[in-house]
Formats: C-alpha cells, sequence, structure tokens
C-alpha cells in the first residue's frame, strides 16, 4: 500500500489496525463480550478474524460499539435502526469520497484545458492584422437590376 508516494510500515498502527480481542474490546467499550458476539452476529460490528477465527478489534470497532451503545441506550434506536444508521453513514461516507474524487479529476480537466488554451493563443501569428470592428449604420440601400440592358 502506498500513500502520498511512501510504503507504509506494515508494523505501524492505524485505527483500522485489528489488535483487542474480544475482552479487551469490550473493557474499552463498556459492553458484555456477550454483547460484542451478538452485534456481530447482527452485523453491527465486524471484527477481523485470526486463523483460529478469533475475534480481533480496532479502535474504530471500539468508537463504532461506543456509537452503537449511545444510539441504543439514550437515543432508544432498536439494532435494526442503528444497522441502517450504520450502512446510511457508510454509503454516505463513500459518495463523498466520490465526490472528492470527481472534484479532483474536473479540477485536473480544467487545468489541463486552460494549459490548452494558452499553449493554442501562444501559437498565434502575431503579424495578422488585427480585427476591427465596423461600424453599423441603419442605411438602408436598395438596388435595381437595370432591366433596360438585358
Amino acid at each position: 500500500m502506498s500513500t502520498g508516494g511512501r510504503r507504509r510500515n506494515p508494523y505501524q498502527l492505524t485505527d483500522e489496525t485489528p489488535v483487542y480481542v474480544i475482552s479487551v474490546a469490550a473493557q474499552l467499550s463498556g459492553l458484555h463480550p456477550q454483547t460484542l458476539r451478538q452485534y456481530d452476529r447482527l452485523g453491527l460490528v465486524s471484527p477481523d478474524r485470526t486463523a483460529g477465527r478469533g475475534r480481533r478489534y480496532s479502535a474504530r470497532d471500539i468508537e463504532l460499539l461506543r456509537q452503537v451503545q449511545a444510539l441504543s441506550q439514550t437515543e432508544g434506536i432498536n439494532l435494526a435502526g442503528i444497522k441502517r444508521i450504520i450502512e446510511l453513514e457508510n454509503q454516505v461516507a463513500a459518495l463523498q469520497a466520490r465526490v472528492a474524487e470527481l472534484q479532483a479529476a474536473a479540477e485536473g480537466a480544467a487545468a489541463m484545458m486552460r494549459q490548452r488554451e494558452a499553449a493554442v493563443h501562444a501559437s498565434y501569428r502575431r503579424d495578422l492584422v488585427p480585427y476591427q470592428e465596423v461600424q453599423q449604420t441603419s442605411a438602408l440601400v436598395v438596388w435595381r437590376p437595370n432591366r433596360g440592358q438585358e
């Protein structure tokens, strides 16, 4: 994985690094381990798994567990509603990332267009006579063919 042209240190911990076993995750989130298992079964929080199928939670997972608890306990939202909220928040985040990507592409295209336009203007011949606007008049000239010379 490269970030900003540099290789990321494989031993560097991020918010998404799965490091906490279920007992530690339960303590950090203030929930019972069985509650964490239930949330995993329902798909509310999906921790990574080790080769032996043990759950490993990341700091982001812990924050999500706290959010689920707050929505359930303080807001009174049922687990199905919380799952839908999480799905919608993930969808919004993905759409925001896509919008940022498209904005960057549009800005890049606009910059390229400005460069090409400048190149065209730079290629103009300077020895041509400049265009001068002609004064328009409201005079009307009627032309009639001479019928006698046919």
